[in-house]
């Protein structure tokens, strides 16, 4: 039986270096992520947030964190959540993303994604908030991304 990504995140944020190895893992399985080099500080029900680091491989032409790298940190917190809380037997595809640019990202960002624990029974669409914050506080993007939950197919 396959570990699910809460039980890794839990087992291994109790060890030195484990959400380390816990970004690392997550990023292998989902290549994509590798180029935003995630470093995750929670992963729990309803709740997920890494931090995306400001280095110059995800800059754009002003110096600062492209728009579509923040938008892939948040995609990351985001699945990091919907399989921390996805029901048992039941399946998620994101469906759409809705994000607006508030503010300039100059500093590494905190991607966060949250849920109501009510909007799961109540789908199939699933709206998960998230927002990626600069080390001031300053909100610099702020959306949802839909998910689509559906039962799994039987085997």
């Amino acid at each position: 039986m396959a570990t699910s990504v809460l039980e890794m995140y839990t087992k291994l944020s109790r060890l030195p270096a484990g959400r380390r190895l816990f970004s690392a893992a997550f990023a292998w399985k989902a290549p994509y992520f590798r180029t935003i080099r995630p470093r995750f500080i929670q992963v729990s029900p309803n709740y997920a947030s890494l931090v995306l680091p400001k280095r110059r491989a995800v800059h754009n032409h002003i110096g600062t964190v492209h728009a579509i790298a923040v938008c892939n940190g948040l995609e990351a917190a985001m699945g990091a959540l919907a399989e921390a809380t996805v029901p048992k037997g039941k399946r998620w595809l994101p469906k759409g993303m809705e994000v607006e640019y508030l503010a300039k990202s100059t500093t590494d960002l905190t991607c966060s994604a949250e849920t109501d624990p009510d909007a799961w029974s109540a789908g199939p669409d699933v709206p998960v908030r998230v927002k990626a914050t600069r080390t001031d506080g300053t909100v610099v993007v702020a959306g949802t991304i839909h998910l689509w939950v559906t039962d799994k197919p039987a085997r």
